[in-house]
């Protein structure tokens, strides 16, 4: 009876010995930290990033990608990062099962300081939703709704080309929260997402006119003006 009841323990005990060896997983934020400290002075080309992550839904790289453009001052990285970020959510549109890269594209480099900028201003502007994140309304992060996200996030990298103030951060901010509800299946994440990328567009299609027509306005009466005096 008793080498019976010692083996399960000793069985117990190794168990419980490998858990607590076993190194705990790293979250997306502490894998790119992480990137950026093993990181040559030169950086990682876009694939050799991508490859890293070991993530083969769109998710991770389009959360990656999104990562500077989030963070404010930042300059260089986004215009680096814009047309990547169109090639992977036109994908996702287009319902493609892995993501792929031209080379034109995965060549592009990110240098070690740039790296390290962004794994700060990630842990700044968006580590609290490591925390605020879960496993919720799961049906809008499922493969047929992956079809519409992406040509929404495809259409807010596509508006982080125009050279307008702030048309890096908000559109950013925006694939971001979508892109990290699809890794975690967090359905208000995606929402979230959404509903800010669509109120830049709308801004901009609907408020950007306005705005030109009224600066061309004052443009005019100040040059009418002056010519008048």
């Amino acid at each position: 009876m008793s080498i019976v009841s010692t083996r399960p323990a000793k069985i117990g005990n190794t168990a419980r010995m490998k858990t607590a060896s076993m190194p705990a997983a790293l979250t997306l934020l502490q894998t790119l930290e992480a990137m950026a400290e093993r990181a040559p002075e030169e950086g990682f080309t876009l694939r050799q990033i991508l490859d890293q992550l070991d993530e083969t839904a769109f998710g991770a790289g389009l959360f990656f990608l999104a990562l500077p453009c989030c963070i404010p001052f930042l300059y260089g990285v986004p215009q680096v990062v814009s047309l990547p970020m169109m090639a992977l959510a036109g994908q996702m549109a287009a319902g493609r099962e892995q993501p792929w890269m031209p080379d034109k594209f995965s060549q592009r480099k990110i240098d070690r300081k740039g790296l390290t900028q962004m794994a700060k201003g990630g842990r700044k502007w968006l580590g609290w939703i490591e925390t605020f994140s879960k496993p919720r309304l799961t049906g809008i992060t499922g493969k047929r709704s992956e079809r519409i996200i992406g040509f929404f996030l495809c259409l807010f990298s596509a508006s982080i080309l125009m050279p307008l103030p702030m048309t890096n951060t908000v559109p950013g901010f925006g694939v971001a929260l979508a892109s990290f509800g699809l890794i975690n299946k967090d359905g208000v994440l995606v929402i979230l997402g959404l509903l800010l990328g669509l109120a830049w567009i709308f801004g901009l299609v609907v408020l950007g006119p306005v705005a030109l027509l009224t600066a061309i306005g004052a443009i005019k009466d100040g040059v009418l003006g002056f010519t008048a005096s």
